[in-house]
């Protein structure tokens, strides 16, 4: 059991909390925005403290999860201060990897033990404690904190030194990114054909072409329902920093800039809060669909 403290209380920390809330190691729970940690609490029936420096004093662990660079490295400036050396940090946001160094580099001059953590499994994950999580850092630091963040996932996967947590969670979303372009341009090609796409969906999710997505957001985006899982405005901010990456060396991926520019197209058209299945828009219009 490990007391532990978790910052940011958007889609993935509130149920990051609960599921620790649940297992006995929720410590304190806080929000920069104080409406949205009272939501959520009341959601998921933890407590909220109110000041970030009561929400310190019994953490032997702390989880962030923030959503974007400039987040995070605030958070961590306010942090560290209030931790005590030998205390853990384990980020579970998605970040740039020299944002990850960065704040490591912050923590270190403090005496406090960080690690790269982010995860894959969408709000769904998050809340059914189903999180995948890739951790960069010291593999003894990650031991340590284990009891923690099996209560909040089903695998967490060492993979190396600070920045590779990052580095995989980037391999992710080009992943996501080419999976989310197949099957909605799939799916789109079957309303085209006036198909039944319950009958499709099944069919194609018992064999080769089955997955995650397909399962999860199949028969909403066919009945044009895009509430969120995952923002599409979230996945352009990762996929952008998966770009910056490779720009750095003068290269490009393709899928990654045709998605890039569908999600620009999406956002200018007031898309961008919706779940990335909201891509089906697009590919519907490609067809002479509305």
């Amino acid at each position: 059991m490990i007391n532990t403290t978790v910052i940011g209380l958007g889609a993935m920390g509130a149920g990051i909390a609960a599921n620790l809330h649940r297992s006995g190691q929720l410590a304190a729970a806080w929000n920069r925005t104080q409406a949205r940690a009272e939501r959520a609490a009341g959601h998921h029936g933890f407590r909220v403290t109110p000041h970030l420096e009561a929400a310190m004093q019994d953490a032997e662990l702390v989880i962030t999860s923030v959503s974007a660079d400039e987040d995070l490295l605030e958070m961590t400036h306010r942090i560290a201060p209030l931790l005590q050396p030998g205390k853990v940090v384990v980020d579970t946001s998605t970040v740039s990897i020299e944002t990850a160094r960065e704040a490591h580099r912050i923590y270190a001059a403090a005496g406090v033990e960080f690690l790269d953590g982010p995860v894959s499994g969408g709000k769904e994950g998050a809340e059914q404690g189903t999180l995948v999580m890739m951790v960069g850092g010291e593999a003894s630091v990650l031991q340590r904190v284990m009891p923690a963040l099996e209560a909040i996932s089903r695998k967490v996967i060492h993979m190396g030194p600070i920045g590779s947590g990052q580095a995989s969670k980037a391999v992710n979303q080009i992943m996501a990114a080419g999976i989310n372009q197949a099957v909605t341009e799939a799916l789109a090609f079957g309303l085209h054909q006036s198909l039944d796409m319950q009958r499709v969906i099944e069919v194609t999710s018992s064999g080769a072409a089955g997955n995650w997505f397909l399962d999860h957001r199949g028969r909403s985006m066919c009945e044009e329902r895009f509430d969120p899982g995952f923002r599409l405005s979230l996945h352009h901010k990762d996929l952008r920093i998966c770009q910056q990456v490779l720009a750095k060396e003068g290269l490009q991926l393709p899928m990654l800039e045709l998605t890039l520019a569908d999600y620009d197209r999406l956002i200018e058209a007031g898309y961008g809060d919706e779940d990335i299945s909201t891509l089906m828009r697009l590919k519907k219009a490609l067809l002479g669909g509305d």
